[in-house]
């Protein structure tokens, strides 16, 4: 029994992935799930575990990212130029949300 409720959350996880990104390729799904398992999001819930896994991903593995950072460019304008690239692989995924670089709102 234990094992089971081990597994419920990395089941609802895996659920949360396959709602969010219906067309995502098999390789794709399982670093997400690799990224979605660490300790430091296991904290927050299922459905913003699977966007941040996914987003970070697709920045690091789908994008130039990483070579932004490595010419020089500060994290904020390396994701300024990246984030057309990281919609349309969403959009490939069949995910209906999209990545903004507008800063967020705070009320």
């Amino acid at each position: 029994m234990p094992q089971q409720k081990q597994r419920a959350p990395e089941r609802k996880l895996a659920k949360a992935l396959r709602e969010l990104l219906p067309k995502v390729t098999l390789a794709d799904f399982e670093a997400i799930m690799q990224i979605a398992r660490s300790g430091h999001l296991r904290h927050l819930p299922v459905g913003i575990i699977a966007w941040q896994a996914t987003t970070t991903h697709i920045r690091h593995v789908h994008t130039d990212y990483d070579a932004l950072l490595a010419d020089g460019y500060d994290a904020e304008s390396a994701r300024h130029f990246v984030v057309d690239d990281m919609n349309e692989i969403l959009a490939d995924w069949g995910c209906l949300r999209r990545v903004s670089d507008e800063p967020e709102q705070t009320i």
